[in-house]
């Protein structure tokens, strides 16, 4: 089954775009809701004591330290490279003159040494000294056992829950950044109630599908586990972070016929290209195999689903209305030849 994609066509108009008005001010109740996620999570991680994770560190002298050992490491010589107060502030929004204070802090406890810089006689470069670099290390230490310490109180599919969503606020604001690293695997113990649960939440909550379309994954799910064959047949789960957020399926459906089935990218991983790299690792994975058809069942409403399709090479060979999920639908079966 593909990827939910709702219909998005829409007249043209000359008012102004969404993006060319003015961006209006969020009601109070978004408002409270964030502050209040910010006041929860700075109380459970103790970002309000006086040291960051039982050490002499506030947070901002951390996000220092951090800033430091990214630019280079310890000084050796002259060739060891650094970063000045000027770049530190900017990447961190801080007030030179607060930031002048903790750098002179940190030279007199040994942590930061100086030198000037050979492109700018103004400037000076910083880098963590071996002292420096070990703080560094003990402050990752640490931080690494919070974070463990936090995530080891809840079970694994909470954990995974608790990372996408984290993952989902981290590209929400930071829109323009480089995408995160994504990767596809070979399915492994667990992945199965993922791929159940994703397309159960993600189908419901976009289309309204209920207990026939669940009911249909679980089946598709119990046959594959029960007679996956390897050397024929293949689940490929797209991870970001370690955390699954798609899945695709090929399966024998025998006389050289292969069946692409529930292919899925969760909403908060879409616009990274997933959904085009699941199927084509499930076309490169049948011609491998030998197949000389693949197959696939789909709905005419999934409108972006059936254009990857298309562009992949596959055509409409069948529609059939059903009422299956508790909706009418149309039903279409779409082909892709292998050989020539």
């Amino acid at each position: 089954m593909p990827l939910p994609s709702p219909l998005s066509a829409s007249p043209v108009s000359s008012s102004p775009t969404p993006a060319q008005r003015p961006p209006s001010r969020p009601p109070p109740a978004r408002l409270d809701a964030v502050r209040r996620f910010n006041r929860a999570y700075t109380r459970r991680l103790g970002l309000l004591q006086d040291g960051l994770v039982d050490t002499p560190f506030t947070l901002t002298e951390a996000r220092v330290i951090y800033e430091l050992a990214h630019a280079g490491g310890p000084v050796a010589d002259e060739t060891t490279p650094g970063t000045t107060a000027t770049a530190i502030a900017a990447t961190l929004g801080l007030d030179h003159g607060y930031l002048s204070r903790i750098l002179k802090k940190f030279e007199a406890a040994g942590l930061v040494a100086r030198r000037p810089s050979s492109q700018d006689g103004r400037q000076s470069l910083l880098s963590l000294t071996p002292d420096g670099a070990a703080a560094f290390a003990d402050l990752v230490r640490r931080a690494e056992d919070q974070v463990a310490a936090l995530l080891t109180t809840l079970p694994e599919e909470a954990q995974q829950r608790l990372v996408a969503a984290m993952r989902t606020i981290e590209t929400l604001v930071t829109q323009g950044d480089a995408p995160p690293a994504v990767a596809l695997r070979p399915h492994r113990a667990g992945d199965m109630g993922f791929v159940l649960a994703s397309h159960a939440r993600c189908y419901a909550e976009g289309y309204g599908w209920g207990t026939g379309f669940e009911t249909l994954v679980a089946e598709i799910v119990a046959e594959f586990l029960r007679s996956f064959d390897a050397a024929r047949e293949a689940c490929f789960i797209a991870e970001r972070d370690g955390v699954p957020v798609g899945s695709a399926f090929l399966v024998n459906g025998g006389d050289g016929v292969a069946k692409l089935r529930l292919i899925l990218v969760v909403p908060e991983a879409r616009g990274l290209g997933l959904g085009r790299r699941l199927v084509e690792a499930c076309i490169d994975f049948a011609r491998e195999r030998g197949y000389r058809t693949i197959t696939l069942w789909t709905q005419s409403i999934l409108v972006e689903a059936r254009g990857l399709y298309a562009s992949l090479g596959f055509g409409l060979v069948k529609q059939e209305p059903h009422c299956v999920f508790g909706h009418e639908l149309l039903g279409e079966t779409w082909e892709l030849g292998l050989r020539a």
